[in-house]
């Protein structure tokens, strides 16, 4: 039997929890919106292209609970069906005033593009976690979980917070796809001593790490980054490998920078007139991306100068990329298997929404890798991490490095003097919330109610994400609102507990509004002893 080297590339899908009831109209959650409409909906799209050729390919994709959550919520679904009619009715309406051919052609290619994304949502009964599940149990993704709200756990000091974020994950996958995960994203990657416990603790067998994380592991590993390590605790540890992550995801270096992609900055969102925006993007009149995107990105030129886009042009250098991605990881599978004693893994992590949303071909780009592997390579084989664990389930004893995949390497942009505020408020709402299970062994209906709303306010408060958005002055006001909601939220209920005065207008809102984790149970917050 050939050796060969097995690739395993993982899609990180993640977004904060944005949820507002109280308005009609939201623009954060277009964040969702966005994300479905670039990047959810189209890979599932190709996944199942794939599938029904008869492609035989194996992906790992990480699906948050937040987004998970977002995903199967109500009312979320029913706004992303009213944002995609309206870009429906946008392209109709732009397509029939269009005189130029070649915009023309552009135009009905959107308008094709969104009445095929819609026909999908309906077929999934705007379901798309069903769809992905389908996948999963055909056996061609694995699906993994992440801690409850992407918390950068390192940064926990409460061993209890910690725990709850795990279990909180691994009790979300269950409900949402039916059974327990084998293995986990860690927020950011981000990863110190001592969380591979927990993770034993809650059934985790394996998750991921930058490359440091493996490569200053104590004792160093043998393979470097291309076999996984095991740390005492049982849990499997992959890392990335750099050459093959940076190909990709670099605009300056990689593939999505080239000349003939989309141009992602050139919307005609900011293009219509006053009137138009009104009707198809938002009442208020507020600009921002409608999604139709005319121009490629042509070269180091201002906006205006952007040459028009050819879709099949772009088309045919993302099949020509994806050929060039497999010509070098099959250069890099000839090299390791000349001095490995075992088949290698080479590790490929995404954050998934550069697949369709950064980079607008990057689905294309995997339809052809996925296919051009299956029908062409002989050295590399697609695989998830519980594939490699079965066909090499002994690894090296190490315990891994404190890491993250952020900038620097370290958690400098979750901490900083921007954002740094947030930690003493977390550390303090942690230890509350950790004596409430024994304070309230036997609470009445509403006092129940009030912990597990607490419990929620927590962990939404504990997201990565907000302190991210603060440190890159991206939505910089949304995201400090969003934490002192939280924080402010949280010690309001805890409030109404000490005073017995219960306001249950006001806690109804909190379940309505921050309705994540309907089956949360405060007492995971229980002290360890």
């Amino acid at each position: 039997m050939k050796r060969k080297a097995y690739l395993l590339i993982v899609l990180h899908s993640h977004l904060p929890f944005v949820k507002h009831p109280e308005e009609e109209f939201f623009l954060e959650e277009n964040w969702l919106y966005e994300a479905i409409t670039e990047t959810y909906l189209p890979l599932y799209i190709v996944f199942n292209k794939l599938r029904g050729e008869g492609v035989k390919f194996r992906v790992t994709m990480s699906i948050t609970p937040p987004l998970a959550n977002m995903l199967s919520d109500e009312l979320l679904n029913f706004r992303f069906e009213r944002y995609l009619q309206k870009r429906i009715a946008l392209s109709e309406k732009k397509y029939a005033e269009e005189k130029d051919p070649t915009k023309k052609k552009i135009l009905e290619f959107y308008r094709s593009r969104f009445l095929l994304l819609k026909e999908t949502f309906l077929k999934l009964n705007g379901n798309i976690l069903s769809g992905f599940k389908k996948l999963q149990d055909l056996g061609f993704i694995e699906i993994i979980t992440c801690s409850a709200t992407h918390e950068i756990l390192p940064l926990e000091l409460h061993e209890e917070c910690r725990n709850a974020q795990i279990e909180t994950g691994v009790s979300e996958y269950l409900r949402m796809f039916g059974k327990k995960p084998n293995g986990i994203w860690l927020g950011e990657c981000a990863y110190t001593p001592g969380i591979d416990k927990i993770l034993s603790d809650n059934g985790i067998e394996f998750t991921f790490l930058d490359s440091h994380g493996l490569l200053f592991a104590d004792p160093s590993p043998v393979y470097g980054v291309h076999a996984p390590l095991v740390s005492e605790n049982g849990v499997a540890f992959f890392a990335r490998d750099p050459e093959a992550s940076k190909q990709v995801w670099s605009a300056a270096e990689g593939y999505p920078g080239d000349f003939n992609y989309r141009e992602f900055y050139r919307d005609l969102g900011y293009d219509l007139s006053d009137r138009e925006v009104k009707e198809f993007l938002h009442p208020g009149g507020f600009r921002f991306d409608s999604g139709i995107k005319m121009h490629k990105i042509t070269g180091k030129v201002p906006l205006d100068k952007k040459e028009l886009y050819d879709r099949k042009k772009a088309k045919e250098v993302a099949e020509i990329h994806a050929g060039n991605f497999m010509f070098n990881r099959e250069r890099e599978a000839e090299y390791l298997l000349s001095v490995m004693d075992r088949e290698p893994v080479i590790v490929a992590p995404f954050d998934t929404e550069l697949f369709g949303h950064w980079w607008f071909e990057g689905p294309d780009f995997l339809e052809h890798l996925f296919r051009k592997i299956y029908r062409y390579s002989d050295l590399l084989e697609m695989a998830t991490p519980t594939d490699y664990l079965k066909r090499y389930p002994v690894n090296q004893l190490s315990q891994p490095a404190p890491s993250t995949w952020g900038d620097g390497g370290y958690f400098k942009v979750w901490l900083n003097e921007k954002n740094d505020w947030i930690y003493p408020e977390l550390y303090i709402m942690g230890k509350i919330m950790i004596e409430l299970p024994e304070k309230f062994k036997s609470p009445s209906d509403i006092e129940r109610r009030i912990l597990n709303q607490m419990a929620r306010e927590l962990m939404l408060a504990q997201s990565s994400d907000w302190a991210f958005l603060i440190t890159m002055g991206t939505a910089v006001k949304y995201a400090t609102s969003a934490e002192k909601f939280h924080i402010s939220a949280f010690y309001k209920l805890y409030e109404m507990l000490e005073s017995k005065n219960f306001d249950e207008t006001f806690l109804e809102y909190l379940e309505t509004k921050d309705s994540i984790f309907p089956k949360i149970d405060y007492k995971i917050y229980r002290r360890k002893r």
